[in-house]
């Protein structure tokens, strides 16, 4: 068995330990009766209830799980590092891993990087994508099955990356920082990783 701590630590972006956040978990949990009800509970709140800035027309760009659950919105790996700490902050595992996508939905403005969770509940990983569902998406909280926000098409070059990484790709998390517009992001999203998997395998 890998070590999970990494997968527990507080992060930069992933800062469980913020006021907002540990409100939140408070609020949200209270009722659940199993760490995976827990993990569906959260999953679904960020899913839902924090929209794609992309989708709701949005030119508030966040980065930090605090900053996302206070402005209500985020990209991917924004949503992904609010995921993180919500569960992280009640001692569940949380990592993230990552898809190569089409920029629009054919290959004309390039490739991105996609983001989703990887949880460790009930003795094993399992991967949930809190991107939102809109214009089709159907992602889904799936323990058995993963049923994510994007499919791999054949007539694109589009694919998973393998692992599971501790921690959100520091390139992304700078470029939302510096990004002042939505216009900003699609133009600075990168498609390719930095660094190596903590876990290898999926």
């Amino acid at each position: 068995m890998a070590d999970l701590s990494i997968f527990l630590e507080e992060h930069p972006y992933v800062d469980h330990s913020s006021p907002l956040i540990r409100a939140k978990a408070e609020e949200l949990f209270p009722g659940a009766d199993s760490p995976l009800e827990r993990v569906r509970i959260a999953y679904e709140f960020v899913r839902d209830e924090i929209p794609h800035c992309f989708d709701i027309g949005s030119d508030v760009i966040t980065s930090r799980a605090s900053d996302v659950l206070a402005r209500g919105t985020g990209i991917c790996h924004s949503k992904a590092n609010l995921l993180a700490a919500l569960l992280r902050g009640i001692g569940t595992p949380a990592g993230f891993c990552y898809q190569r996508i089409t920029l629009a939905d054919d290959d004309s403005l390039g490739y991105c990087v996609h983001c989703y969770n990887a949880v460790f509940v009930d003795n094993r990983w399992i991967f949930l994508d809190a991107r939102g569902n809109t214009n089709g998406r159907h992602a889904l909280f799936s323990p058995e099955k993963p049923i994510l926000a994007y499919r791999n098409r054949g007539e694109y070059d589009e694919y998973f990356w393998k692992g599971i990484y501790a921690s959100p790709q520091m390139g992304v998390m700078r470029m939302l920082d510096a990004a002042g517009t939505r216009q900003d992001v699609i133009d600075n999203l990168q498609d390719y990783l930095e660094g190596e998997p903590d876990i290898l395998g999926r």
